[in-house]
């Protein structure tokens, strides 16, 4: 017929037309994403009705399941642990808690471990019996240990043998062992995990709580107590929901794609990130678990052991946090860089400047990076397999984009007061255009607020302190992450900064992530941590880097170690040349350790109150010297005593 067009024709029209539909919009993302969040809100409510909310429950399918109850669930050092036998070891361990201790359920018992499958089968023993685990981070000691351990009402506290020495001092266990420390009423019950008890606990009597026991547990009961990480103050515990365990967990590993053990070809899945934490425990095990996909677990992070046990146990997907990724870069190149199995490294807080160069040298397909909170109701994800997203804490395609206008708002930030801007009129806070940096909130239900927030246990005012009301209307009420975040006009979500963090100079907000990500990719910086210092005789916070220097940027010279002048000299002209003059850091502190977080996150508090003031430095007992820019030079050069009093005698203005 005259002017028909072959079907094939239409057919490859079709096909790329979809194509292009597809990448415009991003649909796949949007749908495998939807899809995920359904099924695991669809299989929640089905436990729920079944009373087997507890994630023991899910263990103990797994076990009873033929398919996969002789598969291994766990790999540790070599070991390993079927889904069969992880299930008769945790009733085990239940039959010591319940017997010899008297858990119950509705009771919190503290742990203090470091990653084991003992610490997975003494957590999994307290849910099974109906108790809550409150997981205290083991590089606590003397008063924050001690006020965490009493925040958590826990009657009873075990620790890693490991941990033991350095944990239960005379000055802790004076304050344990007081008859009034638990609720000015109790002494605190104390138990060591030692390697003897360990092995009697094999051939303990297994207990299995009766049924009634999981009926009883609701979906806004306390899945577990995970404690802020105290860089501001004491550590807060943050309670973590049934609701927000079980979905967040299934959801995560659908998101990842985890493969099951029995499935063609199965998952292993690498954690060395604390399992006292968010990442490692809730989006590591939880997930693992809720998937039946295989967890290797390292004791701790280590450069040295990453990649054999990793090669060893056939690992997929490896588990970052932080710095992590950075540490494995800055370790000498290796025939061995690639060989691996590794598909996917996930976690989150992964620098820009890091992102393409570990893909590249690693030979890693897929970065999946997470932003969330240990007490948020929301988190966003970015799975990256291309350079479109590399960086971005999100990615959405214009279904979820769409969603999201009702779930999340970015508002204008009071940079004064550290709040929401208002308006004065109307007292309502602004959205910000898009492409502008605002505050990240998530959105809440007034009706149901109880239920998808319950904040830190037995802490009001710092629970309240995380919402705030009358956002975009009367009545309404969000989440606040205290980030600073951009979404750009391609769907993807930028960090730029914590509102404590971010710092006011010349009239300017400097973001701190913004000028590390810049200082960081500088040929001679092996790690850039920004932060802003109070300068006599100015206004507002001046620019320092703390920077770890690679070995050939410095030489030996009196009085030991010392920075190249050239060095110096590159480093004023970079950032210079790439940075507002107003974010060019004045002060350098040349360190010879990153101070970090047990969550290899940095830490900047520290820091930031010894600024530039060189006799507190030197009280730190800190070896690091300050350099700074003086107005119009072109290299940094050694801050001494003289130049801080010259600028409080306001001899020099910046």
């Amino acid at each position: 017929m005259a002017g028909s067009v072959p079907l094939t024709t239409l057919a490859v029209a079709a096909v790329a037309a979809g194509a292009y539909i597809n990448a415009k919009f991003r649909l796949p993302g949007d749908i495998a994403f939807l899809s995920g969040f359904a099924t695991s809100q669809r299989q929640f409510a089905k436990r729920e009705k079944a009373k087997r909310i507890s994630n023991f429950c899910v263990l103990e399918e797994h076990a009873t399941n033929a398919k996969t109850a002789n598969e291994i669930f766990l790999i540790y050092e070599g070991k390993s642990w079927t889904f069969k036998q992880s299930y008769d070891t945790v009733l085990r361990y239940a039959g010591w808690l319940y017997r010899t201790h008297g858990v119950v359920s509705g009771e919190i018992v503290a742990l203090d471990f470091m990653n084991s499958p003992q610490f997975l089968f003494l957590l999994m023993a307290v849910w099974s019996l109906g108790a809550s685990p409150a997981f205290i981070n083991y590089n606590l000691t003397s008063k924050p240990l001690i006020h965490s351990v009493r925040v958590s009402t826990a009657r009873l506290l075990i620790v890693d043998p490991e941990v033991a020495p350095k944990a239960l001092t005379d000055e802790t266990k004076e304050a344990f062992l007081a008859p009034n420390f638990r609720n000015n009423a109790f002494p605190l019950e104390i138990a060591v995990l030692h390697t003897g008890l360990q092995s009697s606990l094999n051939y303990f009597p297994p207990y299995r709580a009766p049924d009634t026991v999981h009926g009883a547990i609701k979906p806004t009961d306390v899945a577990a107590l995970m404690y802020t990480s105290g860089t501001t103050g004491m550590p807060k515990a943050a309670i973590v929901p049934w609701s927000r365990m079980s979905i967040g967990g299934n959801l995560c590993g659908k998101i990842l794609g985890l493969r099951p053990v029995n499935s063609r070809k199965p998952d292993r899945f690498y954690t060395c990130m604390p399992l006292y934490h968010t990442t490692g425990f809730t989006l590591g095990f939880n997930a693992c678990l809720h998937s039946a996909t295989t967890l290797v677990i390292g004791r701790k992070f280590s450069v040295s052991k990453f990649w054999p046990e990793v090669r060893s146990s056939k690992v997929t997907i490896i588990q970052y946090v932080g710095e992590t990724l950075r540490y494995l870069l800055a370790a000498p190149p290796s025939p061995d860089d690639r060989n691996h199995k590794v598909r996917m490294a996930f976690g989150n807080g992964l620098r820009p400047d890091v992102w393409k160069r570990f893909k590249a040298r690693f030979g890693i397909e897929t970065i999946t990076e997470v932003y969330g909170m240990t007490e948020g109701v929301s988190a966003t994800w970015n799975v990256n397999r291309n350079d479109f997203t590399d960086g971005a804490i999100g990615s959405y395609g214009k279904i979820t984009e769409l969603m999201n206008r009702k779930t999340q708002a970015i508002v204008l930030v009071d940079w004064e007061t550290e709040q929401p801007w208002r308006d004065p009129e109307t007292g309502l806070c602004k959205a910000v255009p898009r492409g502008e940096v605002g505050e990240l909130l998530f959105a809440l239900d007034p009706a149901t607020l109880s239920e998808r927030f319950q904040g830190y246990l037995n802490n009001k005012d710092a629970t309240n302190k995380k919402l705030v009301w009358n956002v975009l209307k009367k009545g309404d009420v969000y989440f606040r992450t205290g980030d600073v975040v951009r979404f750009d006009n391609e769907g993807r979500l930028w960090f730029s900064d914590r509102i404590g963090d971010t710092f006011r100079w010349k009239s300017e907000n400097v973001s701190t992530a913004e000028v590390s990500e810049v200082i960081g990719h500088h040929r001679s910086v092996h790690e850039a941590n920004i932060y802003g210092v109070s300068v006599p005789g100015h206004e507002g916070r001046a620019g320092c880097a703390a920077i770890l220097l690679k070995d050939e940027a410095l030489q030996d010279g009196k009085g030991g170690v010392v920075v190249k002048d050239e060095v110096l000299e590159s480093l004023a002209t970079y950032a210079a040349n790439s940075l507002p003059k107003y974010a060019v850091p004045l002060f350098l502190r040349v360190v010879k350790e990153v101070t970090l977080t047990g969550n290899n996150k940095q830490q900047k508090v520290g820091l930031r109150n010894q600024g530039v003031d060189l006799a507190a430095i030197k009280e730190a007992g800190s070896p690091d010297k300050i350099f700074w820019l003086k107005p119009g030079a072109r290299q940094y050069t050694e801050f001494h005593e003289a130049d801080l009093k010259a600028l409080e005698a306001s001899k020099v203005r910046l």
